[in-house]
Order: C-alpha cells, then structure tokens, then sequence
C-alpha cells in the first residue's frame, strides 16, 4: 500500500497518518525529514540541498524529488509507504507522478482530507498545551475536546499556547498555499484525483475533516476496505 496524504494545517491529516502508518505498519515519509537525514549523513544531494537552504532559497524539485525517490526505495519501504508534505504544487505533482512511474512505484492510494478554511485556522488557533502532558487533547473551538476553562479537561493541568499557533498571518501564508486550487497544493491534489479518474489505478479518498478523530478514522478504515 503506496499512499500520499493531503490536507490542510489544522484538518486532522496528521493525526490520521499516524493512525494509517499504524495500522498498516508503514513508514512515515516526510520531506523535512528527508532533507534532514541527508544533511545530518552528509550525502551529495544533501550537500546540495544545504547550499539553498544556507542561502534562505527553496531547495529546486531536482534535488527534491529524487531524495523522497532515494527514501521510497529503501528496504523498510518494499511493504508500503505513507509520503505526508509532499508535493506542495501542481509542478511538484507532475514531476512525482512522473518520477514513480519511472522508477516503477506504484501510487495506490490518495487520502485528501478536507476542511473549510476558517475552521482550519480556528483549529490551529484554539490548540492548547497541558503542562503535564502535550499529547491531552485540548482546543477552545472543538465542543468534544473543551478545556475546563484555562485548565486541562484530562487532568486539570495548566494551559498554554505555542507561539507559531497564534501568528495568524503565518497560518494564513501556510493556507494560502495549501488552498490555491489552481498552483497551489490543492492544484496537486487535483491532479492526483483526476489521474485516478483517468488510469483507474488509484483509489482517491476524500475524508470530511469536520467530524471528531474517531469519527474520520472510521469513515477513513472503511474507505479504505471498499
């Protein structure tokens, strides 16, 4: 099972992933840490890929691709793989449609999960850390994971806030990108679906990120069974 995952910040896509890579014992491929591994291993495309960061440049989709093309091929990927934060444009979509078919990997699978914007960023926004335990659920916008007023509703520990959760105007730069339906990562997910359409290949799942985690997890394992 070959899949890529789409949702915006804030949609639950993390979570889901976590709860597929789990379930089906895949490998979580993410390009951050991708490009980390081969820094930290001082590979030649890694090398590369530092000398854009170095200077605050996008690394190019030519060093890119063939370093998640270089992870997808190694020995824990042989059973399946879960690609997450990748592409994050219509090119970028083309350019891995295109890179797997060459290199015979089979995309079998395609979750997109969605969720309306504003939601998306009240999400983001409403996103409060216990003191005791980061991983107790806690939002002011969920009604089903509300805290008890400034304490944690699991254990009644202190609140607070990650700094990144409330700039605004870079939640709406990430969403900008992620919501263009014509270059943006949206566009890519496009392409992934009309390809479905077209070869057949690929079974393209849209899951309603509304609902709470255990609801999208159902809908998204029994997709998944059809």
């Amino acid at each position: 099972m070959n899949v890529l995952m789409f949702g915006p910040n804030g949609s639950g896509k993390g979570t889901q992933g976590a709860i597929l890579k789990k379930e089906y014992n895949l490998p979580h491929i993410e390009s951050g840490a991708i490009f980390r591994e081969n820094i930290g291993k001082g590979t030649e495309i890694g090398l590369k890929a530092k000398e854009y960061i170095n200077r605050g440049e996008l690394v190019p989709d030519e060093i890119t691709i063939p370093m998640i093309l270089g992870r997808l091929q190694q020995d824990d990927c042989k059973n399946g793989w879960l690609l997450d934060g990748f592409p994050r444009n219509k090119e970028q979509a083309t350019k891995l449609d295109e890179a797997l078919k060459a290199s015979g990997l089979d995309l079998s699978i395609v979750v997109e999960v969605i969720l309306d914007r504003e939601i998306a960023k009240n999400r983001i926004m409403g996103r409060r850390l216990c003191a005791n335990d980061n991983n107790h659920p806690n939002n002011i916008f969920i009604d089903a994971i509300k805290p008890d007023g400034d304490k944690c509703r699991v254990c009644g520990g202190e609140l607070s806030t990650r700094s990144d959760d409330q700039d605004e105007e870079a939640i709406n730069k990430r969403h900008g990108i992620y919501y263009d339906t014509e270059t943006g990562t949206m566009a890519a997910a496009y392409y992934f679906k009309a390809l479905a359409e077209k070869e057949g290949k690929i079974k393209y799942i849209i899951l309603d990120g509304a609902p709470g985690v255990q609801e999208v997890t159902a809908e998204l394992m029994s997709r998944l069974k059809d």
